[in-house]
């Protein structure tokens, strides 16, 4: 996988003002199709369903990752282990099973509540088998399915919104990296407050964070939304990173 960091950027998160916009509109439940703007062939059906918990809603972050990865990485995800943390309803990682060439299953994680929906999501894709749906709570000791599976891309869009939730969500990510060195976080959100600056500011000292290459960034990043790359500080690398 080769690609380069982007310049510095036109648009930072550290810079935007307070408050920038609010948390989305609740939807009532109901199946919606995704094609990505064409990226998929078959448009992806997801259940949203709110019953459980604002993570069984499709969030703006979530659609920007997962058009990303089909625009740039259908093709050398092949040998890839992708686990995504906070999936919800699973939009990105089965986004990604269905349209990149993968060899290995795909894990899409969330909590105990969300769990029923990525498996009726998974079904409803007729992705069983090459998607599997686990329990994950980020600060808890991960699970030694997780811990052998050993995942070397992960996936995360709009887990920065509940503020009390940033340090499990940080010793997660932290984990995972143990676990991995060698592995990449694709990481998407959107600014809502200053606490989420502040969770960006603590990724920066504890990861090597890195703007990622996007030819929409000029459009989502003036709707707030940003797309980073973390990796451990720890491994030394050739090459030039992911774009």
């Amino acid at each position: 996988m080769a690609g380069s960091r982007s310049p510095t950027p036109e648009f930072s998160p550290l810079a935007v003002g307070v408050d920038l916009a609010p948390l989305p509109a609740y939807k009532a439940a109901a199946t919606a199709g995704f094609d990505f703007d064409g990226h998929l062939a078959k448009p992806l059906r997801l259940h949203e369903d709110l019953t459980s918990g604002c993570g069984g809603q499709t969030w703006p972050a979530g659609m920007v990752l997962a058009k990303h990865m089909l625009r740039y990485h259908q093709k050398d995800l092949r040998e890839s282990r992708i686990l995504e943390l906070g999936a919800g309803g699973g939009l990105v990682g089965l986004a990604v099973a269905s349209g990149c060439e993968l060899e290995n299953p795909l894990y899409i994680t969330d909590q105990l509540e969300m769990f029923s929906l990525m498996g009726h999501n998974i079904e409803l894709n007729e992705l069983q088998g090459r998607v599997k749906a686990a329990i994950l709570n980020w600060g808890e000791a991960l699970a030694q399915e997780i811990v052998d599976f050993q995942p070397d891309v992960i996936l995360a869009a709009d887990c920065v919104y509940f503020e009390p939730a940033f340090p499990l969500l940080m010793t997660t990510l932290s984990d995972l990296l143990s676990l991995c060195p060698s592995a990449t976080i694709y990481f998407c959100f959107k600014k809502r407050r200053r606490a989420d600056m502040q969770f960006l500011k603590k990724a920066q000292k504890a990861f090597d964070v890195a703007e990622v290459h996007d030819e929409d960034r000029p459009v989502f990043s003036r709707q707030g939304l940003f797309l980073y790359s973390f990796r451990s500080k720890t491994t030394n690398r050739t090459g030039s990173q992911i774009g």
